[in-house]
């Protein structure tokens, strides 16, 4: 399949950090708003690669899947050491500077926010970065400073305050103008639309055209996730939660956030007997290749959203459980439970999803 390019022409850098950004970059490139295909025109897709040796090989994968739609993609070892990310910067800039549009996935990344400096591109694109797409927005039209939802409330630290005029900058190049479009193109309903801003549907069609339809199994699956690991909830009730969902809905596979622990998935495999699946592609992708359960359970986080997209026409049923509030830690935000019930409430509203407890 050759990439839709018309509108992206020669001239688009996406910047991505993750599998999930990178896969809707590709929805974005191959979707019917950007026009007919153009011998000769794509995208660069630039991947600033994290550290993390799960992330990394799903976004190897990931690449491959990009050059074989026809893109380039340029490879940056960004945090490989204190001098790679001069090194890195260094060497985008010139590109950067001819650049007619520049795609994102994550707006709150001080990575990206440092290159926006860069850019005069006068056409901007956000992609989704997950559920982080539903507090961009929201955070842009009120004009706020850009923080991710499980970041502590309270005031700025020293570095927050040594980068407060970048992340400024950046907040003030997001923010259309008469010389610049901002689009973001995202599966999550988008309430709160800034003034000027475009905002494009995924429905994932380049999902469903390259993938599947998948082979359907009985039973459930289970989607894990991370929050355990950001440190919102708390690891014993999340473990007490997945064995009780798992008696109760005949759970036999967990597929793994690719930032959960080594540890806490052992633990879940000993205690709750569930096969652990670590994905190589995003579930996205996984569940479109199959083999996939017909119920595929899950907490709050994007999947809610994007599988009922991804296996739209497949018969496969996502219901979402929600997370307890007393489930939370000390530590967490006091914006978490309003924001995770709000990931859940869209996607219900949206998709009519099923609610499951662990009970």
């Amino acid at each position: 399949m050759s990439p839709r390019a018309g509108s992206t022409g020669p001239h688009t850098l996406a910047f991505v950090e993750s599998p999930v950004q990178l896969l809707n970059v590709l929805e974005w490139a191959h979707s019917p708003a950007r026009g007919a295909a153009a011998p000769g025109a794509g995208l660069t897709l630039v991947v600033l690669s994290p550290n993390d040796p799960m992330t990394r090989g799903q976004l190897r994968r990931m690449a491959e899947l990009a050059r074989e739609e026809g893109h380039q993609v340029r490879w940056e070892e960004a945090r490989g050491g204190t001098v790679a990310p001069f090194r890195t910067i260094a060497g985008l800039a010139p590109l950067l500077r001819r650049a007619r549009r520049v795609v994102m996935g994550d707006p709150f990344s001080r990575y990206v926010q440092l290159l926006l400096t860069i850019t005069r591109a006068p056409d901007l694109v956000v992609v989704d970065d997950g559920t982080a797409t539903m507090e961009f927005v929201a955070q842009l039209a009120r004009g706020e400073r850009l923080v991710r939802w499980h970041r502590t409330g309270g005031r700025p630290g020293p570095r927050d305050l040594l980068f407060a005029p970048v992340s400024g900058a950046a907040r003030r190049r997001l923010t259309p103008s008469p010389g610049r479009s901002v689009e973001i193109f995202s599966s999550i309903p988008v309430r709160e639309t800034p003034d000027g801003v475009t905002v494009t549907a995924n429905d994932f069609a380049w999902t469903r055209s390259r993938f599947g339809p998948p082979r359907i199994t009985k039973g459930a699956d289970l989607v894990g996730t991370s929050l355990v690991e950001t440190g919102v909830v708390d690891g014993d009730r999340y473990l007490e939660a997945v064995r009780a969902l798992a008696r109760t809905h005949g759970t036999t596979r967990y597929f793994a956030h690719r930032r959960e622990s080594t540890d806490k998935l052992h633990r879940l495999a000993v205690e709750t007997g569930l096969e652990i699946v670590r994905p190589d592609l995003p579930l996205e992708l996984i569940a479109r290749r199959g083999p996939i359960g017909q119920t595929v359970l899950s907490f709050p986080s994007t999947v809610v959203h994007t599988l009922p997209l991804a296996l739209a026409g497949t018969g496969v049923r996502v219901a979402v459980c929600d997370i307890d509030p007393s489930w939370l830690t000390d530590h967490a935000s006091p914006r978490a439970q309003g924001f995770l019930s709000g990931v859940t409430g869209s996607a219900r509203e949206a998709h009519r999803l099923a609610t499951v407890t662990p009970g």
